[in-house]
């Protein structure tokens, strides 16, 4: 018998749910950055083991909703909640236990998923601060098992699964075995790009910030070209993402290209442009070309 299903993985935003994400997936599928809203699509990992399948849902962080993106983003979280088998909750065990964590653990309840709890950190905190943290974690209205994890390292991932992989269904696999994500190629590609703006950039820009890729063309030569726009929503937005005599778009460019190369196993020619866009967080025909549900 095989089991297979959907997990949905809650947290705030600093706890490392993409790190996590990608150690339980075991290849890169979600950027990872420290900017809150950096997850803004349904992003799918997908472990498989010889007898289990789990498609790990990347919920996005929850907030206030203010515009049609983070509109999107909350109903997106409520349904993944609502369609999941079991539910992950992240937490950072150097942090502390606060509003927002009391929030999506009062989703998961409301959703009625069976659950567990991820305290990550584990790597750097005392024996002192774990002890606290767990308490505080214990504290939550859930009733799952708290698993104290290193996202970074792997330390408890292994008993994390073992926890998870009861809670799915008995059902056959639903992505191929080799699959890691189901994201399309070019939105797996506008996310590295995004990635490296992310770690660029500060205050309100990351979050005007959007990355569009066409479908990637082969060249007789072998060398994959991909043509990407960056969309910002101000021209002083895009001077700052150009930068001093081009330099910002040049370093963002040769990060994700060796990103993308690592990625694709390919040579790679990457044709990158900043745009502007005046209100893209509110252009609903953008956001469902984006792939933002």
């Amino acid at each position: 018998m095989t089991r297979a299903g959907f997990v949905a993985l809650g947290g705030r935003p600093n706890v490392g749910k993409s790190t996590l994400l990608n150690r339980l997936v075991g290849e890169k599928v979600a950027i990872v950055s420290n900017r809150p809203q950096t997850t803004r699509r349904a992003i799918r990992g997908i472990a498989t083991r010889d007898d289990w399948q789990m498609v790990i849902v990347d919920l996005p962080g929850s907030q206030r909703p203010r515009d049609p993106l983070t509109e999107r983003m909350q109903r997106r979280l409520e349904r993944e909640l609502g369609e999941s088998d079991a539910a992950l909750l992240v937490l950072n065990g150097q942090q502390g236990v606060g509003p927002g964590d009391r929030f999506i653990a009062a989703a998961i309840a409301a959703a009625g998923v069976p659950n567990v709890i991820a305290l990550n950190k584990l790597d750097v905190l005392s024996r002192a601060q774990a002890a606290a943290a767990l308490e505080a974690a214990a504290a939550l209205e859930l009733d799952g098992e708290i698993f104290p994890v290193s996202a970074l390292t792997g330390t408890g991932v292994p008993e994390l699964l073992e926890a998870l992989v009861p809670m799915l269904p008995a059902s056959p696999f639903l992505y191929p075995a080799d699959e890691h994500t189901d994201l399309p190629e070019r939105v797996r590609l506008a996310e590295l790009i995004r990635e490296q703006v992310l770690a660029r950039t500060r205050e309100e820009l990351p979050h005007a910030v959007e990355v569009e890729v066409d479908e990637p063309e082969e060249r007789d030569d072998g060398l994959l070209l991909v043509i990407a726009r960056v969309w910002a929503e101000t021209e002083s937005q895009k001077a700052i993402l150009i930068g001093a005599g081009g330099r910002m778009v040049r370093d963002v460019g040769a990060a994700a290209r060796r990103e993308i190369e690592t990625l694709t196993g390919r040579r790679v020619h990457l044709d990158l442009s900043v745009r502007v866009r005046k209100g893209w967080r509110r252009d609903e025909a953008l956001l469902d070309r984006l792939g933002i549900e």
